[in-house]
């Protein structure tokens, strides 16, 4: 009763039930006129054997002609009667039985030279007749019907010979075809099984570009996406468990030194206390922006301001680090240009950009910020020549939490959230950041611009 259950067995059985059906219709009306046209070709046959028969009887009307008409149907399967047209018996190659007298004394009514058929049920009488009219008199033709009769047995035993082999064909290939057929979705049946139950390792075989071999291939993406995102929720409950200790290990470890050296000078435990308080309060907010991105209810507020300008300010809020490292930065930019942006937002992305460009490059290094229209696209450019990025984790470095100092020091900094909340902030803009990166050689990161969201005002009078 289990295996009622299965899948394989109802599409097997709709199918067969389907295909018996069709093939039980045609092989019925194949037979039915089969059947017909057999018993009207031994009609026909035996009205064109009377018609002959009277054809030879016209031309040739005598007791020698008529003689040998007889005999040669006695040698034949069929009985041949000459009658008068009072219907006397002239002569018959066979002698009459009560059956054929009946058929004789029935009125013929009209009939044509042709002749016509006078007795037809095949099924139920002894005999088919025929009747052929001449000058003198008439030619009977008469035929057994068990003749008949075995001709459409065999011909019946033949149609279920043809009947059952077309029924076992059909069940082999019902059978092969639902196996066929469920078999993928028996498999995807078991991997989603496996799924629930937290095996996020399946492997589904695709062997077809039809709506099964997507659906597989859609089930096995599925699971590398779900595999892919416990992974990065381990390593995200990992990470931020090790960011949120670090500095609370050191404001803990820095407040118990200063509690129990209260006659010391405690300016520098506190100014490291009121630092890493600082990293703990912008890892919070940084995660507060990517709680509020993932439920889709981070806001972009665009409107248009000059772009130069708001270069030139965050320009001037970095310049102190800047100098204090002696890097340079350089920003490029046409004084005409508008942007519709976010213009928050946009100051987070670039400040974020260029502290990262700033925290990997050595003293007296460069920076260049630039603002360039290349092949169609407008493109801001911060380019550094930095200690650059492995190029094995260059693929990574817009991940959360993913940070290619694999030893976290404070000189560095960073939750690496940064960059995440940058690739988000883009995207939520409709644009795109791409990242190029040499190391010993330094790195580039390049924001492509919506060509709507950027005017040039000359450009625009014109």
């Amino acid at each position: 009763m289990k295996y009622l259950n299965h899948i394989s067995f109802k599409i097997g059985l709709i199918f067969f039930v389907i295909m018996i059906d069709l093939e039980g219709f045609i092989i019925y009306f194949l037979h039915q006129n089969i059947v017909k046209e057999r018993v009207k070709d031994e009609f026909n046959s035996l009205l064109l054997r009377g018609n002959s028969h009277r054809d030879v009887l016209e031309q040739y009307n005598d007791a020698k002609t008529i003689h040998h008409v007889a005999v040669m149907e006695s040698k034949s399967d069929l009985i041949v009667i000459v009658l008068t047209k009072s219907k006397k018996n002239i002569i018959s190659s066979s002698p009459l039985d009560q059956e054929m007298r009946k058929i004789v004394a029935k009125p013929i009514g009209k009939v044509t030279h042709k002749g016509k058929i006078i007795e037809s049920d095949w099924e139920d009488k002894k005999y088919i007749a025929s009747v052929s009219p001449f000058k003198d008199g008439y030619v009977y033709m008469f035929k057994n019907t068990s003749q008949v009769q075995q001709l459409i047995s065999q011909m019946n035993h033949h149609f279920w010979i043809a009947g059952l082999l077309a029924f076992g064909i059909t069940l082999v290939m019902i059978i092969l075809l639902s196996h066929i057929l469920t078999r993928p979705l028996i498999n995807m049946k078991e991997a989603t099984k496996k799924i629930t139950k937290g095996d996020l390792s399946v492997e589904i075989p695709v062997n077809s570009k039809d709506e099964l071999g997507q659906l597989a291939d859609s089930i096995r993406t599925l699971a590398r996406e779900w595999n892919h995102l416990r992974r990065e929720r381990s390593e995200f409950l990992a990470s931020i468990s090790h960011e949120l200790r670090t500095p609370l290990t050191y404001i803990k470890g820095y407040a118990d030194i200063a509690r129990k050296n209260s006659h010391a000078d405690n300016g520098t435990y506190l100014n490291i206390i009121y630092e890493e308080a600082n990293k703990l309060s912008d890892m919070i907010k940084n995660l507060f922006d990517l709680a509020k991105m993932d439920r889709n209810s981070f806001q972009i507020q665009k409107q248009n301001f000059p772009l130069l300008p708001m270069l030139e300010q965050i320009e001037h809020k970095l310049s102190p680090a800047f100098q204090n490292k002696n890097v340079t930065l350089t920003v490029r930019c046409k004084k005409n240009i508008l942007l519709l942006a976010d213009p928050i937002r946009f100051e987070q992305v670039i400040i974020n950009l260029l502290d990262n460009a700033y925290k990997y490059s050595e003293p007296h290094s460069h920076i260049h910020l630039n603002v360039k229209k290349e092949e169609g696209i407008w493109k801001l450019i911060i380019k550094d020549n930095g200690k650059g990025i492995p190029k094995e984790d260059l693929p990574y470095i817009f991940e959360r939490f993913y940070r290619v100092d694999k030893s976290r020091t404070r000189s560095l900094g960073g939750t690496g959230l940064g960059l995440a909340i940058v690739k988000e902030i883009i995207e939520a803009h409709g644009w795109e950041i791409h990242a190029y990166s040499q190391e010993g050689v330094g790195t580039t990161m390049e924001i492509w611009l919506q060509g709507g969201d950027i005017i040039e005002e000359t450009a625009a009078r014109r």
